[in-house]
């Protein structure tokens, strides 16, 4: 017997609102989820798997329309058609996220070069010679 949730324990696992669960599905990102006599969802670690890769698309910055895109195309099965576009768009998307982090890696060095100036000025503060003014940096330090 397979195990399930109702939809707190689900967003308590997920670290998603009960709202964004029920908006997910109601938009399709989600498939219907199974729900009890009383109605109550029941989520299964199926679903649960199905939103960490939600999660992941979304972190990455992947527009919800293109998620729409993919959780359609993910119910139409592993047809040729679906595979071959859902492979594109993970392909294109993971080019974004490259670039993304290229651009961050670009923005920490400057940072990280920012930082060592500081050291330097820190450093020739702690050690000036008696009645001279602070030594010039050669790089400017906004």
């Amino acid at each position: 017997m397979t195990t399930s949730m109702t939809i707190a324990q689900a967003a308590t696992a997920t670290g998603l609102s009960v709202h964004t669960l029920r908006y997910y599905e109601r938009i399709g990102l989600l498939d219907a989820i199974e729900r009890r006599d009383n109605s109550h969802r029941r989520y299964t670690q199926e679903d649960l798997n199905w939103i960490a890769f939600l999660q992941k698309l979304k972190a990455t910055g992947l527009p919800v329309r293109a998620m729409l895109r993919y959780a359609e195309l993910r119910r139409l099965g592993n047809t040729m058609e679906s595979v071959t576009e859902r492979k594109a768009i993970l392909q294109a998307h993971t080019l974004c996220v490259q670039h993304t982090l290229a651009e961050l890696h670009s923005n920490l060095q400057v940072l990280q070069h920012k930082i060592a100036l500081y050291d330097e000025l820190e450093q020739q503060a702690c050690t000036p010679l008696v009645g001279s003014p602070l030594p010039a940096v050669t790089a400017s330090v906004n």
